[in-house]
């Protein structure tokens, strides 16, 4: 991590003024190396999932390596669904999903809240409400193909509500239904509802404790 802003953060956010490499320690859990993004409205993100369309990463992994994270903190990444699961519990979350389309302009969907559950739930997804420019692909499309509550699949561990594997069929780990309206974690065709399909330039989810008036 030569180069980079490293610093030592307990309960995963405080303290954080430049965007970069740092090393956190959710409670509970072993220190987690993250990258934290000060540069998109406001700063103090937690990067989760960074993915571009020339990506080097098949991210066609298993469900113990999505668990646990996979790529280069610095470039494409996973930061692990565990590991988003700890950090998630600290506090109220919320999300923010930055998607470049086809033309590489950069729209936004932000949803003021985001949680997991525990494994054992098989990480179902909890999103708030949704604002933004990008469109609301997460929560309000079909139930055919939404992605709030829904469980995370991979290839070997399909929790999906479709009669097949949306996970082995479509490529990546995701919070597949049947199947999907957004699909980030593949290489090549990103998907992002009506924005963008297959045709995403790059995408970057982010997550940080929720403000309150």
């Amino acid at each position: 991590m030569a180069g980079k802003d490293l610093g030592v953060v307990v309960d995963s956010r405080l303290n954080m003024r430049q965007h970069g490499v740092y090393i956190i320690q959710p409670t509970g859990l072993h220190p987690l190396v993250v990258y934290c993004e000060m540069n998109v409205t406001d700063g103090g993100w937690t990067v989760i999932q960074r993915n571009r369309y020339n990506t080097a990463i098949t991210w066609a992994e298993s469900w113990s390596t999505y668990k646990y994270g996979f790529g280069d903190v610095q470039s494409d990444y996973w930061l692990g669904t565990e590991y988003i699961y700890q950090i998630a519990k600290q506090k109220v979350y919320q999300a923010k999903f930055v998607i470049w389309d086809a033309t590489n302009a950069t729209k936004f969907a932000d949803y003021n809240f985001f949680g997991l559950e525990e494994e054992s739930r098989g990480y179902l997804l909890r999103l708030g409400s949704y604002t933004g420019t990008a469109g609301d692909a997460m929560t309000s499309a079909s139930s055919s193909t939404a992605h709030d509550n829904m469980k995370f699949s991979a290839k070997d561990l399909d929790q999906d509500t479709s009669t097949g594997n949306c996970a082995s069929t479509n490529g990546g780990g995701w919070w597949y239904s049947a199947c999907y309206s957004v699909r980030l974690n593949v290489k090549g065709g990103l998907t992002w509802g009506s924005l963008c399909s297959r045709n995403c330039k790059a995408s970057l989810i982010l997550i940080k404790p929720a403000s309150f008036c």
